[in-house]
């Protein structure tokens, strides 16, 4: 990351045993893209397997695709990765199913 991010909360707090969504576009979200893949990285580390964890990124960033996929793919195995749609907010949505094991 950039920036010392120990004021920014976490998009998790546990391990998730259910198809859920990380909120990856509030206002410090958009300052760092780098905060956005550690904290993509983290919602999917938490999300149990067999299920799904919805990454919503700022539309700031642009497509997610063109910056945040490639990232996850070298980090996860087992994670298959799909556009869902813009949100109404114009943010992105990510579905990224974890596969089970």
């Amino acid at each position: 990351m950039t920036e010392d991010v120990a004021d920014v909360e976490p998009v998790t707090r546990r391990e998730h045993d259910a198809s859920w969504s990380a909120n990856l576009e509030k206002p410090r979200h958009v300052d760092d893209r780098d905060l956005v893949i550690d904290q993509a990285r983290d919602a999917i580390a938490a999300t149990a397997a067999g299920y799904h964890v919805n990454l919503v990124t700022h539309g700031d960033h642009g497509h997610p695709e063109s910056y945040l996929w490639d990232e996850l793919e070298a980090t996860f195995d087992g994670i298959e990765v799909e556009y869902v749609d813009r949100c109404g907010c114009g943010g992105h949505v990510t579905r990224v199913h974890v596969e089970s094991a």
